[in-house]
C-alpha cells in the first residue's frame, strides 16, 4: 500500500491532534483529508507551518489546561446537597444519578460535558464522591452530600 506523509492542519479523531504529523494511505489523503481541508502534505515548503501549528496548538493547550484548573476551583467551591424523599429507615426512593449532578452544577453556571463526570447512581443517604476529569491533567473528586428531606422513620 502506498503511503504519504501529512501534517494536520486539525484535530482528526483515531489519527492525531493538529500539527502532527503522521502517514496515512494515500487514498485517504488524497480523497478525504486534503479536500476537507484537515491535512497537507509534508514538503520541505510546509516546514515553517509545521512550526506554526506546534506553536499554536501548545498555546491553546496551555489555553485549556488553564481553564479547566479555574473551572476546577470553582466547582469545589460549591457546597452541592440533595434533599431526597426516603422511606423506611432512610431507604431513598430512587436513585442520584450523573444527570442529577450534572443539572446541579448547571444551575451553579457550570456547563460540564457528561462524558468528563463519572458517577454510579447512588442509593445511600450520606457523604459520596463523583470524579470529574476536565483535562488529562486536571481530574478531582466532587464531593456531595444526601440528605433525608423527611425525618428518618425507624419502622418501629
Amino acid at each position: 500500500m502506498a503511503t504519504s506523509e501529512i501534517l494536520l492542519l486539525e484535530k482528526v479523531e483515531g489519527l492525531g491532534a493538529e500539527g502532527a504529523q503522521v502517514s496515512v494511505r494515500a487514498g485517504y489523503a488524497r480523497n478525504f483529508l486534503f479536500p476537507k481541508k484537515k491535512a497537507i502534505p509534508v514538503t520541505r515548503a510546509n516546514r515553517r507551518q509545521i512550526e506554526a501549528l506546534a506553536k499554536r496548538r501548545e498555546m491553546r493547550e496551555n489555553a485549556e489546561l488553564a481553564t479547566a484548573k479555574d473551572l476546577r476551583e470553582r466547582i469545589l467551591a460549591l457546597s452541592i446537597v440533595f434533599s431526597v424523599k426516603t422511606g423506611i429507615k432512610g431507604k431513598l426512593f430512587g436513585a442520584v444519578t450523573q444527570a442529577d449532578l450534572l443539572e446541579r452544577l448547571r444551575e451553579a453556571g457550570l456547563e460540564i460535558d457528561r462524558k468528563k463526570l463519572h458517577l454510579e447512581a447512588v442509593k445511600e443517604l450520606g457523604q459520596h464522591r463523583a470524579e470529574l476529569q476536565l483535562h488529562p491533567e486536571v481530574v478531582f473528586e466532587l464531593p456531595f452530600e444526601i440528605v433525608s428531606e423527611n425525618p428518618i422513620d425507624h419502622g418501629e
